[in-house]
């Protein structure tokens, strides 16, 4: 049981490690196309933004090469800027109200809803508008699973017997299905690692 408890620990240490071997094969590409970071402020080397600019396709010959499926549904996608609003709000009150009575560290919505692309010189306005669309509908939707991940940690840390597809990273800790010994044994155990984490941010 031991062996196989330290091989998923193995594993899942290893897919961290994977992961961020990714993020710095992602910031080399960033770097030879010319991305410049400075802590969270993005720029481009000399010459490359005027170059983004000349590939830029107006507004009205982007409007007139749109089919007609796009024209439509347009306004659709872009109700769901109401629902997601309120998502945003209510889960944000949450975890300023529940995370500080458990002593959880709070997610920082800034990790998650960023609108860096509106740096991009070949993008129009409505270009320009979608992509801050979908920024903040994909990354406020990673807010919410991680807000929703620390409280499953704090109240159910137990995986489950079908597979998850896409599970976020502490998931992989979380212990197996059926083990009742280690859900009462372990339990302050998930939870104490949410208030140690929150000492870590404090003074990050």
């Amino acid at each position: 049981m031991t062996i196989d408890i330290q091989r998923m620990q193995d594993l899942a240490h290893e897919i961290v490690r994977l992961q961020g071997e990714l993020d710095r094969e992602i910031e080399n590409r960033r770097r030879a196309l010319g991305v410049e970071l400075t802590g969270r402020i993005v720029g481009f080397e000399h010459g490359v933004l005027d170059a983004q600019r000349r590939l830029k396709v107006s507004v009205l010959r982007f409007v007139a090469r749109s089919d007609l499926v796009s024209i439509v549904t347009a306004p659709v996608i872009y109700s769901l800027i109401v629902p997601l609003v309120i998502v945003d709000l209510w889960v944000t009150a949450y975890q300023a109200i529940c995370f500080r009575a458990y002593g959880i560290a709070r997610v920082r919505r800034r990790d998650y809803i960023m609108f860096d692309r509106a740096h991009l010189g070949y993008l129009n306005r409505i270009e320009a508008l979608n992509c801050a669309f979908c920024s903040y509908a994909n990354g406020l939707i990673g807010f919410v699973r991680e807000v929703s991940s620390r409280t499953e940690q704090y109240w159910c840390p137990i995986k489950h017997a079908l597979r998850v597809s896409d599970p976020l990273h502490r998931y992989y800790a979380f212990l197996e299905y059926g083990d009742a010994d280690g859900y009462r044994a372990r339990l302050a155990e998930f939870r104490d690692r949410l208030r140690e984490r929150e000492v870590a941010d404090r003074t990050a």
